[in-house]
């Protein structure tokens, strides 16, 4: 028996909205013949494009064989077979379409950050909580294979005691000058939502807090590297919002995590995003698919002479993780646990209170740096 579920998904005319949520969640899980419940029954979304540009819309819909688009966010609203409403749109814009969906009674579904501020993005679960509506927060990168061989080791033991954390995150990104640049105008604008702790430490939140434990101070520095750029239409620009962070965040657990982020920095890792973590019996070195480690048996005991070439190869004691199971598109991943939690009940931690500790860790950065000190980071409540 197949069930049919409307999903009002907002904004996905941007890179990102189109091809991780539309057409490799979404419209995948159709071509595969919808989602298996374990009740028997097989969920089959079916996208609505919401947006502010009709044209990009029916380009849209037409590219990818999609029946139903709109500019009219209040009409796709008051449709009762849109039960989910799904936001990817601006950052500045979010919260005003979520409120729009509580008050119809819409379950939320969200990109992150899902507001500018910790107390904007508390309104929404408090509203969502308040109108019994289910809600969630998209958290793609804990689903990436080097994501989940690192939660593998850490649950079998392999580490130890956890020490410590490194984690290097970005590449060059041209500021428009002789390139044409590699990311949106947008990011660079703080007016606009820009900055680079605004747009990543609401992912390094989750993958912290989940991988390595719960946060509990940060202290922080940012700057702008590149005074002015120029945007997609030719035209130069000032530059308002920070193009690189570095952080040094403590954890409950004693534990520290640094954190370099960066994007004004050219790429000399095997990818963009690669965390060590430090352990008393191993380590381990992860990016977006990929996973090495160094147990304390295989680790070499060097000996500090410059006076001499350095005779040991530190690259090669390290043994790559195999891939002994399939993985799935990360965010396809999350939307099919969302759609189960909606349909079945079945339990979905990573709500809009989640989703608020992100902004808010990405807020107290911004008060590190601006106040030259550590900051605590308390329970939200």
């Amino acid at each position: 028996m197949e069930r049919t579920i409307g999903i009002i998904m907002n904004g996905v005319t941007g890179r990102m909205g189109t091809n991780q949520h539309l057409i490799r969640s979404i419209l995948a899980i159709r071509e595969d013949g919808g989602l298996p419940l374990s009740g028997g029954e097989v969920l089959m979304p079916e996208p609505v494009l919401v947006g502010r540009n009709e044209h990009k819309l029916a380009r849209l819909a037409s590219a990818h064989g999609v029946a139903r688009y709109t500019t009219d966010l209040d009409a796709a609203l008051s449709d009762p077979a849109n039960e989910i409403y799904f936001d990817s749109a601006l950052t500045q814009l979010r919260p005003e379409g979520v409120k729009r969906a509580i008050a119809a009674g819409k379950a939320i579904y969200c990109e992150k950050p899902t507001a500018l501020t910790t107390e904007a993005a508390l309104e929404l679960y408090t509203l969502a909580e308040e109108a019994g509506v289910k809600h969630g927060v998209v958290q793609d990168k804990l689903w990436l294979p080097g994501m989940l061989k690192l939660r593998y080791l850490r649950d079998s033991g392999f580490f130890g005691r956890m020490i410590s954390a490194r984690m290097e995150f970005g590449y060059w990104v041209f500021d428009g000058f002789h390139q044409p640049a590699n990311r949106p105008s947008w990011n660079y604008r703080k007016e606009d939502g820009g900055g680079l702790f605004v747009d990543m430490f609401p992912h390094w939140r989750y993958v912290v807090d989940n991988l390595l434990g719960p946060v509990k101070a940060i202290s922080s520095v940012g700057a702008i590297t590149i005074p002015e750029r120029v945007d997609e239409r030719g035209e130069r620009y000032r530059s308002t919002a920070e193009d690189s962070a570095h952080v040094t965040l403590e954890l409950e657990n004693g534990m520290l995590a640094q954190i370099n982020c960066s994007w004004q920095i050219r790429v000399r890792r095997e990818e963009i995003l690669q965390v060590q973590v430090d352990g008393t019996d191993g380590s381990a070195v992860a990016g977006l698919r990929d996973a090495r480690i160094q147990d304390e048996a295989a680790t070499p005991k060097p000996i500090w002479n410059p006076d001499i070439p350095n005779p040991i190869d530190f690259y090669a004691g390290w043994t790559l993780l195999p891939d002994r199971d399939p993985y799935k598109n990360a965010f396809r991943v999350q939307w099919e646990l969302f759609l189960k939690h909606y349909t079945e009940g079945t339990p979905f931690p990573w709500d809009l209170l989640e989703g608020a500790k992100g902004v808010q860790l990405a807020e107290l950065g911004l008060q590190s740096w601006r106040e030259r000190r550590w900051v605590d980071v308390p329970a939200l409540k």
